[in-house]
């Protein structure tokens, strides 16, 4: 049992004000795409090599978590180079499922998972908090992959078992060390790591069709939009120095998720807090426009994205679809690209 439900004020707040998760199947934003199956075909890499537990270094080397070291950099990668490598293999079938219908695709997003899920992949509790991130960042790709394919008939329903226990498996790792840092006031009780979490259960969640899960994401976004500042700031991610303006970034993309997740079913999260994601937007908006703004804040030259990619920018694709902003579409009309593993590849559109 998820046990967020009774860390303190903070909580019991987002609780109170969060709207309750629906009745019925818990559904995907591509529940409703019709897939014209066919043909096409896909050659499916071989699977990373699977391990239980990570040890990984982080990488900043400043009390901000600014300043990149380029050799342990280097060395984050290798470690985490083959649970990376599964959520991008996976989220690049499951994209080429849904834009090519090829069957091939779908049962490589299922032979993948289905295997990580045999070997138990990743579920071990981790020695360190980078470890935790990359079974987060894992688990919101992979989910999210699912989630495209899940309804293409390509797996059994053995497969389909095996790969939701896994998923709990990890979403629970994710839950209990994020509930750990909000009962010691950690600093990932409210920062993009958080909102990534809520990602990565609440999708968990919708693929189990586990509403305890899917509702841990849900507060997971309430808490993330209680913190944005009037001007539409973060406070956590304006105080990481040079990489303030990429931090905001990194932390709307899981919450325009997640949003869409709610829309799915039935929740208007994009209204929740007075709408306070469209000031985080408008913020992010100005930011990538004249980045001298969150510069005179933050006191030191920021490191922008050349080009932007799906990380930078990828959200807007469905938050346009919403709400179109002429400013908006021009920033992503510049970017090289927009899928991003950590959200299962392309965003939903």
């Amino acid at each position: 049992m998820r046990c967020l439900f009774f860390i303190g004020p903070i909580v019991a707040s987002a609780i109170a004000n969060a709207a309750p998760a629906p009745v019925g199947l818990l559904r995907s934003p591509w529940d409703g795409v019709a897939i014209a199956q066919t043909n096409a075909p896909y050659t499916c890499p071989a699977p990373p090599p699977f391990g239980r537990t990570l040890k990984i270094n982080p990488y900043y080397t400043d009390q901000h978590a600014s300043v990149i070291d380029p050799q342990k950099l280097a060395a984050f990668q290798q470690a985490s180079e083959a649970p990376t490598h599964l959520g991008q293999f996976v989220s690049a079938a499951a994209d080429a499922y849904l834009t090519k219908g090829g069957r091939e695709a779908a049962l490589c997003v299922y032979s993948m998972l289905d295997a990580a899920a045999k070997a138990d992949a990743w579920t071990g509790k981790m020695p360190d908090f980078s470890g935790v991130y990359i079974q987060n960042w894992e688990l919101s790709g992979t989910a999210i992959s699912y989630l495209k394919v899940r309804r293409s008939g390509a797996g059994t329903s053995e497969q389909d078992a095996r790969i939701q226990r896994w998923f709990h498996r990890l979403a629970g790792r994710v839950t209990d060390f994020f509930e750990a840092e909000i009962r010691r006031m950690g600093p990932d009780k409210e920062n993009n790591h958080l909102y990534w979490a809520g990602l990565a259960v609440a999708s968990a969640g919708i693929a189990e069709n586990d509403r305890e899960d899917f509702h841990w994401g849900m507060v997971a976004y309430q808490m993330g939009v209680e913190l944005i500042q009037p001007d539409g700031s973060l406070v956590a991610e304006m105080n990481r120095g040079q990489m303030a303006l990429h931090y905001h970034l990194y932390a709307l993309g899981p919450l325009v998720i997640l949003a869409e997740l709610g829309e799915a079913n039935g929740l208007d999260l994009y209204s929740e807090e007075s709408g306070a994601i469209h000031r985080l937007v408008q913020f992010c908006v100005g930011i990538l426009e004249d980045p001298t703004t969150i510069e005179k804040r933050t006191g030191v030259t920021q490191v922008a994205p050349n080009p932007m990619g799906g990380s930078d920018i990828g959200w807007a694709v469905p938050y346009l679809r919403r709400f179109p902003d002429p400013k908006l579409s021009a920033l992503i009309a510049k970017a090289a690209w927009t899928r991003f593993w950590q959200w299962g590849g392309a965003p939903p559109n």
